[in-house]
């Protein structure tokens, strides 16, 4: 059986020690201090007697205490509250996050922001009490299929946003405590998914420009990176070679199939240092750097495609 210790410095709504009831002398073992309290929306964390370590309020806490000795910890859900941040000169996500002692992915999702490279300064953020990531209810949803997909506690999900009923509508965004972005999610946003097949400057981005054969307005599908001839060009994430061969437009190219809907085409090459069908590493030598096809000097021109349409390179590259 557990009861609630509730916490003299901890507000009304905020967590409680549940510790052994039964008559033990557990409340002792809790040392009359609090962390990052002050109403900050910081974690709380509690010090045990005996030098043992301090514990977060997250969901996987109680996976925390596993194996430690002496009577378990548990922490209650929270309602889920803001506080308000302006952005400042030289603020990062990372930063942000860490002086509120929350993850990356909590400020990224429920502030809906797309690239963490393009901070506004003056832009006022939602920080939340609390670490997780805002899911927008689908047909079909239920709060036991959520916490199923998140592996988060239903009644974390239900205190969090304060839900009083079964039922939730498709298009409801809910906050689900605990809950992290995935990896490659994540890498999308910080510009974290790829590495640059040559280390150099760009001499054309993506993006409408003036046709250097032509000069009329077109849309370039890719990003063109200058080198000198015969730099090495390497793979920019792990995959499977899927293509290779020259035409008239690319020259000597390359396709890399990867992870997530992604494939890359390198082009332009002088020559190919790879063949179909090879799974290359991020970072091996897949060709060199050319000026074969339609080109303008030494580069290679450099395409990401998403589920088959071209994205800019740029903002995934790290």
């Amino acid at each position: 059986m557990y009861v609630v210790i509730p916490i003299d410095t901890v507000p009304n709504d905020g967590p409680g020690a549940l510790l052994p009831a039964a008559g033990d002398s557990a409340p002792e073992l809790l040392e009359a201090t609090l962390d990052n309290t002050g109403g900050m929306g910081m974690p709380y964390t509690v010090t045990l007697a005996g030098g043992l370590t301090a514990l977060d309020l997250a969901p996987d806490t109680q996976d925390a205490v596993s194996g430690v000795p002496g009577p378990e910890l548990y922490f209650r859900p929270q309602t889920l509250h803001f506080v308000p941040y302006t952005i400042q000169k030289d603020d990062t996500i990372s930063k942000i996050a860490q002086d509120f002692g929350l993850a990356q992915d909590t400020l990224i999702s429920v502030n809906g922001i797309k690239n963490s490279r393009l901070l506004q300064i003056g832009r006022m953020l939602k920080v939340p009490n609390q670490d997780g990531i805002v899911h927008t209810v689908k047909k079909g949803d239920t709060l036991s299929s959520i916490a199923g997909r998140y592996e988060c506690d239903m009644a974390a999900i239900r205190v969090a946003n304060e839900l009083f009923s079964e039922t939730i509508n498709a298009g409801t965004d809910i906050f689900v405590p605990g809950a992290r972005l995935d990896r490659v999610t994540l890498q999308e946003i910080n510009g974290e998914l790829f590495i640059w097949p040559v280390r150099s400057y760009v001499t054309s981005p993506y993006g409408y420009r003036s046709s250097p054969f032509t000069g009329k307005r077109q849309f370039h599908t890719g990003m063109d990176i200058g080198a000198p001839m015969g730099t090495p060009i390497q793979a920019a994430m792990a995959g499977r070679v899927s293509a290779t061969g020259y035409d008239d437009i690319s020259g000597n190219y390359v396709i890399i199939t990867h992870h997530s809907g992604y494939r890359t085409l390198y082009a332009h090459m002088s020559v190919i240092r790879t063949k179909t069908g090879t799974y290359v590493r991020t970072g091996d030598r897949i060709g060199d750097v050319g000026s074969t096809g339609l080109s303008t000097g030494p580069h290679v021109h450099f395409t990401v495609y998403k589920n088959g349409v071209t994205v800019n390179p740029r903002i995934l590259m790290k």
